[in-house]
């Protein structure tokens, strides 16, 4: 369901807002594109979760703010037996789901719903696994969930029990992702009753410090606060996100102050942001990496001499300085430099369009035409990813490859480049969402990835048994031994081109307080407030 109200009505209201006309305190955030939907299980894409997992749920653990360390959430405790198979959590006692127009809860948060939650992602005959059609939690699926977690039982009502089929390294940080967001079974079974499923995932209920009241497609989300949050109300009454899918307008609304903060900024407008006394801007190394993937199942880019020879012809260093004006490096790993186990023996593929025009001869590859598919939102990875296609197909074409640039909307941009026959090379990228290099190598590389995460389709058995020992390893030095390694198998094979580790930077009106960077790239707003 989407509330329906005409674009001069958002206008008008969001002008209300920010003019303080009205009595309550309203948070603008031009956010820089619309969900795929309301329910985070379902999705991988940080705009998504900013849009839903954030405000609306909470999780057993929770990533401290500004950290990549996991802390107890809806989980006040827990315990882990000896061997690293059994956590124990207990619940917080008295947390409320949301009321809303729509749902009204009977009760608080149990065991029922920490176990609807997980189940439905990892079980396929759960009768919520596919209640909207086409459903592949990819993440829990990426990341090996299903053959992970052997059971999750209901101890009481406030315990729960999960046993996995192995030790896990980062389990605890991987419950911390919006991914394994807790919703409500009582809500659920409502909807079940009433025979509309899928409106779990367009009217939400969670936990978290914002209910949902509406969204107007690709326009607007209105938020109001949870006063009853466990972790603290928060001291704004209304969150509005205004989807500016345009950077350019993004900043122009800014300095307008028709929003209060905005997501990835184009690097031009930065050194202007930073003379405004009217904008506070923060700034930090971002956890993330920009690349290209080419489907390795399809020829030619089934040979990692084609992949490695284009990856030659494509000039990073012009990139980062024509997209990113210098608040980016060049990326020669498939994980960021500021993450433990980063392998900086690696050699990069040197740009030298001679050498690249002569190993795809070497090849047998005469007359290549390929497709680069360029995002057509600016992520904190890669600002202008069209402006990067159109660098890379100059390139290409002095060592005599045709390229066709294609895009599609966010949506099904996302959904279309996992398809196993996909054409060509798609241009994507990933911000950490646990601070572990498992969550970057397994995750985006790892064979159970392919169809997901994985937009190479890449299942190479001598990498995916490093990353995978490195999974059941609790020893740290060890663990980076182990990927070390499948960095230097990642870099023999070359299943993407790596492009580029970008600085991220959050501009904001000066009136904001309390907003805390956050080195995963979330973008979160119970902890702030605006000065009247």
């Amino acid at each position: 369901m989407k509330y329906k109200f005409g674009f001069a009505a958002a206008a008008l209201l969001a002008a209300t807002f920010l003019s303080g006309a009205a009595s309550a305190k309203t948070f603008v955030y031009c956010s820089e594109g619309s969900p795929e939907g309301f329910d985070p299980g379902m999705y991988t894409a940080g705009t998504t979760f900013d849009a839903s997992a954030h405000p609306i749920y909470s999780r057993l653990m929770e990533f401290k703010p500004g950290t990549t360390e996991a802390e107890a959430g809806l989980a006040e405790s827990y315990e882990v037996n000896a061997d690293g198979t059994e956590y124990t959590f207990k619940l917080r006692p008295g947390v409320k789901f949301h009321t809303t127009e729509f749902f009204t809860p009977s009760r608080e948060l149990n065991a029922d719903d920490v176990i609807f939650s997980l189940e439905r992602q990892i079980k396929a005959d759960h009768p919520w696994n596919q209640y909207v059609a086409g459903t592949s939690w990819e993440y829990a699926a990426g990341m090996g969930f299903p053959e992970l977690i052997k059971t999750i039982e209901k101890v009481d009502d406030l315990t729960v029990k999960i046993t996995l089929n192995r030790p896990e390294a980062p389990f605890l940080a991987n419950l911390a992702m919006p991914f394994a967001s807790i919703v409500s079974k009582e809500y659920a079974d409502k909807l079940e009753a009433e025979g509309k499923k899928e409106q779990l995932n367009q009217m939400p209920v969670g936990t978290g410090p914002f209910s949902f009241v509406g969204y107007q497609q690709d326009a607007v989300i209105r938020y109001k606060k949870n006063a009853d949050y466990w972790g603290g109300a928060p001291k704004i009454d209304d969150l509005v996100f205004a989807i500016t899918t345009d950077a350019a307008v993004r900043y122009q609304k800014l300095k307008a102050g028709e929003c209060h903060l905005m997501p990835f900024p184009n690097a031009a407008d930065v050194a202007a942001m930073k003379t405004d006394p009217a904008l506070t801007v923060m700034e930090q190394e971002g956890l993330n990496v920009a690349y290209l993937a080419y489907n390795t199942t399809q020829a030619p880019f089934d040979k990692p001499e084609v992949r490695k020879a284009l990856n030659k012809a494509i000039n990073k260093a012009a990139i980062v300085d024509a997209v990113f004006q210098g608040m980016a490096t060049p990326a020669k790993n498939p994980i960021p430099p500021t993450m433990w186990s980063y392998n900086e023996a690696t050699q990069d593929d040197a740009y030298d369009l001679d050498a690249a025009k002569k190993e795809l001869e070497a090849a047998g590859v005469k007359d290549l035409s390929m497709k680069i598919w360029a995002m057509p939102v600016s992520r904190p990875y890669m600002l202008n990813a069209r402006r990067a296609a159109e660098i890379m197909q100059d390139d290409f074409a002095k060592i005599g490859v045709k390229v066709e640039i294609v895009s599609y909307e966010w949506a099904e941009y996302l959904d279309r480049s996992k398809a196993k026959d996909r054409d060509g090379a798609v241009m994507l990228g990933w911000t950490g969402d646990n601070g572990d290099p498992d969550n970057f190598l397994d995750t985006l590389l790892g064979c159970e990835a392919v169809g997901g995460n994985n937009r190479a389709q890449w299942c190479n058995e001598e990498f995916n048994a490093l990353v995978k020992k490195a999974k059941v390893t609790s020893d740290q030095a060890e663990r980076t031994k182990l990927y070390e390694e499948a960095q230097l198998v990642f870099k023999r094979e070359a299943p993407w081109a790596t492009i580029d580790h970008s600085l991220s930077v959050v501009p904001m009106r000066k009136e904001v307080s309390g907003f805390v960077q956050s080195p995963l790239g979330d973008f979160t707003f119970e902890n702030v407030d605006i000065a009247e």
